[in-house]
């Protein structure tokens, strides 16, 4: 069996639990903002796709562009 520095121990499960509450006050928040998003009449659909593209290199985008363009166009969209 491990030999445990308690003291160390504790801090890190101390560390891990304050993160834990951090990460649910950070989701709760961005969940507040989406509604206010939406109360003020954006979908908030939309806006995580924007985000999602925001975070993509531009070379990546427009070749994820192109692809769906070729794609709409071989089904006739």
């Amino acid at each position: 069996m491990a030999n445990f520095d308690n003291e160390q121990l504790i801090s890190i499960i101390e560390r891990i639990e304050r993160l834990n509450s951090d990460a649910a006050d950070i989701a709760e928040g961005i969940k507040e903002v989406f509604e206010e998003a939406k109360s003020a009449g954006y979908d908030p659909k939309y806006i995580r796709k924007i985000i999602t593209l925001r975070k993509m290199d531009r070379d990546e985008l427009d070749e994820q562009d192109e692809l769906m363009a070729m794609y709409r166009n071989a089904v006739g969209l």
